[in-house]
């Protein structure tokens, strides 16, 4: 088998060309939402968001609806809640987002393990990339490209949010509505790669590619760039190895964003690790060397 045979081989199946499809777009737009996450700060709410939507999605399924309309309305609620208890009392916002997320997280399982089901309901926890449907693909697309669609129609605004929410302030936004905003966004996000890598691993995809952008460049518009090519790198060769390999597919994606942030926190030409060593080495050997 010639290398054009490995490239092609495993698309020659219906159910591959569907799940790589699905990876694309939601590894394109987790990477384009993570690059707001990692400037404002957000990892944990991204994490709050995956989780907590759980229960809608076991309670669509019990009521016949779709999955993703459970896992939107939960999602919204999680954000309500969490602001709700961080505004109106003296929880902090790091403990009301724990609170929230992992209430509603276990209130899921608790759904999962008394209803019957003919589905293996723990696809929604971990995945399900190899069953993705032609129904699924189209929701994913449509979800995606309305996330995409907002963030690119309002990128100026959320990046200045992300940087100055006072300067937002002073020249007519409202930070508040850019920030509920992003939080719905996320919420939607989170139901685009629900079938993909499941509610664990989604915010993986929500905060690796960001992160990676962020050590490699200074300016925000190549993050933009740089965020989702990695990731859909990455989900292309985890689709690969996966198949070849006869591995989790949804696993093996967010194991080869985390090969690839390693590589760059070591090796970033700014920012990497060994780069800085030689940097601070290269700035103490003057005054090493004797005067002669």
């Amino acid at each position: 088998m010639n290398f054009l045979d490995l490239l092609a081989d495993p698309f020659a199946y219906p159910f591959m060309s569907r799940a790589l499809v699905a990876t694309l777009v939601a590894s394109v737009v987790c990477a384009l939402l993570s690059c707001w996450l990692v400037l404002i700060g957000w990892s944990l709410m991204g994490d709050a968001v995956s989780h907590a939507v759980l229960p809608g999605v076991v309670l669509a399924y019990i009521f016949g609806a779709p999955f993703a309309l459970g896992a939107i309305v939960f999602g919204f609620l999680a954000v309500g809640l969490i602001g709700a208890v961080r505004d109106r009392g003296r929880i902090k916002e790091d403990a009301a987002i724990g609170i929230v997320f992992t209430t509603l997280f276990a209130l899921g399982l608790v759904l999962i393990s008394v209803t019957p089901s003919q589905t293996d309901l723990n696809h929604i926890i971990f995945g399900n990339l190899l069953g993705v449907s032609t129904s699924d693909l189209v929701q994913i697309a449509a979800l995606g490209a309305i996330v995409a669609g907002v963030l690119l129609v309002k990128r100026r605004d959320f990046t200045l949010y992300a940087f100055d929410p006072t300067h937002a302030f002073a020249i007519g936004l409202n930070p508040r509505m850019l920030g509920a905003m992003l939080l719905g966004l996320l919420a939607l996000t989170a139901v685009t790669a629900l079938q993909v890598v499941g509610i664990v691993l989604v915010v993986a995809m929500l905060i690796i590619p960001g992160a990676t952008a962020y050590l490699l460049t200074d300016r925000f518009g190549r993050m933009l760039i740089i965020a989702p090519v990695t990731s859909a790198l990455a989900g292309v060769v985890g689709l690969y190895v996966a198949y070849y390999q006869d591995t989790s597919p949804g696993g093996m994606v967010v194991l080869i964003q985390g090969i690839l942030f390693a590589l760059v926190y070591v090796f970033s030409p700014k920012y990497g690790v060994v780069t800085g060593r030689k940097r601070r080495q290269a700035r103490d050997l003057p005054a090493a060397v004797p005067a002669s």
